[in-house]
């Protein structure tokens, strides 16, 4: 799988690569060969290389939603055939900063909710870690990675779900990829306004509690692993578990 990763701002892509998720060096051909798809860090993405093994689901608003697999091992089964998400869907993420206050948006991304309540009920962000915090030109904490790599995923990948309207201010909750229709299990959070492209799937928001919370550890600033204001965060935000309701 290709790592996820998010794109900067356009005033710092000259010399930054554009891009959400982690990048590393590596002898492995593949694992360069995934790298390289996410050295950019300026805008959340997740990559996924689709085959033909495909879940259909009818959401509450008849809408089908694919999710082939992208041929990774992943730990989860793939979203139920007949979900029934609609509205808003509260969820909340008991992590080491505190309890996170997410409301996701069934009505606008159905396929997309879908996919996260079915990964939050089979627990699998119980246990993980946001890998990646960014405090320079976009203000985004990226997480739902559970290798902590940057390139890990659930095994099956999604379309977007865009309208060209999007905009990325403080509270987006945002799907990172590796490109067009390449979601899977890896999010953002914004805690100060990032100037994005439209091109990452805004499924919800955070409440004002949580953007004080991500604030406090963008404020304690990043390893800068990935560069300047980029890389693991200071303050570590581990996920305990997810509840949905």
């Amino acid at each position: 799988m290709r790592a996820q990763s998010f794109l900067r701002p356009a005033l710092v892509a000259a010399s930054l690569t554009l891009a959400l998720g982690l990048s590393a060096c590596s002898d492995d051909p593949k694992e360069a060969e995934a790298k390289d798809k996410t050295t950019s860090s300026t805008s959340p993405t997740e990559s996924t290389d689709a085959t033909a093994d495909t879940t259909v689901t009818e959401t509450a608003t008849g809408e089908t939603c694919d999710y082939p697999s992208d041929g990774s091992s992943g730990d989860v089964d793939a979203p139920p055939t007949a979900s029934t998400v609609s509205g808003k869907v509260p969820i909340t993420m008991n992590t080491s900063i505190g309890d996170l206050k997410l409301e996701l948006d069934a009505d606008r991304t159905p396929c997309t909710v879908n996919s996260f309540v079915s990964l939050a009920e089979q627990g699998y962000f119980d246990g993980t870690h946001c890998h990646r915090l960014t405090t320079s030109g976009i203000y985004v904490l990226q997480c739902g990675d559970p290798t902590g790599t940057g390139a890990g995923g659930p095994g099956y990948s999604f379309a977007d779900e865009l309208d060209g309207t999007e905009t990325y201010g403080t509270g987006t909750l945002a799907m990172a990829n590796a490109g067009p229709n390449t979601n899977g299990s890896q999010f953002f959070i914004v805690y100060g306004d990032s100037p994005l492209p439209p091109a990452y799937t805004v499924f919800g928001h955070v409440d004002q509690a949580t953007i004080d919370l991500v604030t406090q550890v963008g404020d304690a600033g990043t390893d800068e692993s990935n560069g300047p204001g980029d890389g693991a965060p200071n303050t570590p935000v581990d996920i305990a578990s997810v509840s949905v309701g």
